[in-house]
């Protein structure tokens, strides 16, 4: 429960997230072996950060590293000693929330790839051990492993500052944490490949993350969005499988199986983000398309013309043929599948989502609703052979069946 606190005040003091890591797991092996015979301090988290700067103090020492570097910590430690629990517990409380939301931007700064900083947000904010991280991601443990240390030494030779970002820059630094948490969400949601069509573990993790980073940053709107939107999505969980584990579309859900609290909570979040009266970004935008779905006592009664409209406005702001695709599906259900049709015909002809298994995915649909089954059947049979999810796979290979005329 301490360790994320723990590593956040560390690199504050040391600068080094690496070594950050290494002296917070020594204080809790530590813990380990005193806690059972002495009984735990009245002030954990104090005692933790004590014994973890006093060994930041010996290494320092051992390594003969008397530099610039050693009279700062020491001076800012004044370890030396005598037993300071007080001073550190008051100074761990007077920057706790701020080391956390400064160990969030260096996990996730732009230095590192995309994959670096899922695997560093998962393994130092989490808490995730790296065969957690590599089950996930259904990549050997040795990859993540070796992505954190690349990580971590980026970090060091980048001389990336540990400090919270201002102005435009904390902009661009707060749309890339967003972006990891979000993946990692999404891989939750909708896992890339492997057997399971869910891993909740995941989405819990994104959750956490972004309930953390909305009371560390509560005047972001867009931080309030991106957990409106996972909150909202979270709370179908339980309808998007059946008893077998089988994908259940989002038409087909009972939604008497909807988290209700979580849809509340979602919507709480979007309230949050609209009353902050900044201008709406692209997760603030999404979750507003989410609160259409649940709002929506039964799929007919879904908003779609206004979900049209979002879609628009998304677009306008982070032009993509994935949301392209996502208007398509709108407008199909708003206007007419034809409609939708000639959208989605355009991007197969743009040729953008060529390997994309969605697009043949809601080619197909659309053309059921036509009533041109052999024409979807095939569509369908693309689009299972795009995929990497074996439940997915299993989904629209079914799908194309049901197409079969006699």
């Amino acid at each position: 429960m301490e360790s994320a606190k723990l590593i956040a005040g560390l690199a504050r003091i040391v600068r080094d997230v690496g070594l950050a890591e290494e002296l917070a797991q020594e204080a809790l092996v530590a813990a380990l072996e005193q806690w059972p015979t002495e009984g735990v301090p009245p002030k954990p988290a104090a005692w933790l950060m004590t014994i973890a700067k006093r060994r930041g103090i010996d290494r320092l020492r051992r390594e003969e590293r008397r530099d610039q570097k050693y009279a700062e910590i020491a001076r800012d430690l004044d370890v030396e000693q005598g037993d300071h629990a007080a001073e550190v517990a008051a100074a761990l409380d007077d920057h706790i929330e701020d080391d956390l939301l400064r160990l969030i931007f260096v996990a996730c700064h732009p230095v590192l790839s995309t994959d670096a900083r899922l695997a560093m947000t998962l393994r130092v904010i989490g808490g995730l051990r790296t065969d957690e991280i590599a089950r996930a991601f259904l990549v050997p443990e040795s990859t993540i492993a070796q992505r954190i240390v690349r990580a971590k030494r980026t970090l060091a030779q980048s001389g990336v500052p540990f400090e919270i970002p201002e102005g435009s820059d904390r902009a661009a630094r707060l749309s890339s944490v967003l972006e990891v948490i979000y993946l990692i969400f999404n891989e939750g949601y909708a896992a890339t490949a492997g057997d399971d069509w869910l891993r909740p573990a995941l989405c819990d993790e994104a959750l956490r993350l972004g309930r953390i980073l909305a009371e560390l940053a509560p005047g972001e709107a867009e931080v309030h969005g991106l957990v409106a939107l996972m909150e909202i999505q979270a709370s179908r969980a339980n309808a998007r499988v059946d008893a077998s584990g089988q994908p259940v579309l989002l038409l087909d859900q009972d939604r008497g199986r909807w988290d209700q609290l979580l849809i509340r909570r979602g919507l709480a979040a979007l309230e949050r983000a609209d009353s902050l009266g900044q201008p709406a970004g692209p997760y603030v935008v999404q979750a507003a398309i989410a609160a259409c779905h649940a709002r929506a006592r039964t799929p007919e009664e879904t908003d779609w013309t206004r979900i049209v409209g979002l879609y628009g406005v998304l677009a306008a702001m982070v032009p993509s043929p994935v949301v392209e695709l996502n208007r398509a599906v709108a407008v199909g259900m708003a206007r007419a599948p034809a409609e939708g049709l000639a959208l989605v015909d355009a991007l197969v002809a743009e040729g953008t989502l060529a390997e994309y298994h969605l697009l043949p995915s809601v080619r197909g649909d659309l053309l059921v609703k036509l009533d041109r089954r052999d024409e979807a059947r095939a569509e369908f049979e693309r689009a299972a052979s795009l995929t990497r999810n074996e439940r997915e796979r299993a989904l629209l290979l079914r799908r194309a069946a049901d197409c079969t005329t006699d």
